[in-house]
């Protein structure tokens, strides 16, 4: 494989990461805020997406895959909660947990209900690292479990068994 292409490759990943990131900040405007669809991913698009936004950590967002996320756990909610409150601990539910933690499971839990074109072990990996971004204490391990006990249980096989 040539530099070119590595470098692509590369740049592509970390498009797709500030990608997750945003869809994280949009799930959780959305939530907060009780924001259109629509209307986020517009103004996500216009404003914080774009090469030349104020906003480092999100600029140069593959949008793309930030619209497909949004758009992904909004259609799929329904189904993705229920899945998720059954990864969690006994006696937490989805709803209880923190408003930017709730949205990481339901972008994480989206990709690998929906994108398996993705690793698993890439989807958990992002996320992780999304988490980290907010939290220093246990939130990324709670990441970690969740999305590991889901990626399990929708892609059998997948990610290697474990000791």
């Amino acid at each position: 494989m040539s530099k070119t292409s590595r470098a692509a490759r590369a740049n592509n990943g970390l498009s797709r990461s500030r990608a997750r990131l945003a869809a994280v900040q949009a799930l959780y405007q959305m939530d907060m805020a009780e924001t259109d669809l629509n209307e986020v991913i517009d103004e996500f698009k216009t404003h914080r997406l774009c090469t030349d936004a104020d906003d480092d950590a999100v600029a140069g967002a593959d949008a793309e895959h930030f619209a497909q996320v949004l758009n992904g756990v909004v259609k799929r909610q329904l189904e993705l909660d229920p899945m998720i409150d059954q990864q969690l601990a006994t006696g937490w539910r989805l709803v209880r947990v923190d408003a930017i933690l709730r949205a990481i499971l339901r972008a994480g839990g989206f990709e690998l209900l929906e994108l398996s074109d993705i690793p698993a072990r890439v989807v958990i990996s992002e996320y992780i690292d999304v988490a980290r971004a907010f939290f220093e204490s246990e939130e990324p391990r709670v990441v970690n479990g969740v999305l590991d006990q889901m990626a399990r249980k929708l892609r059998p096989g997948e990610l290697p068994e474990r000791a």
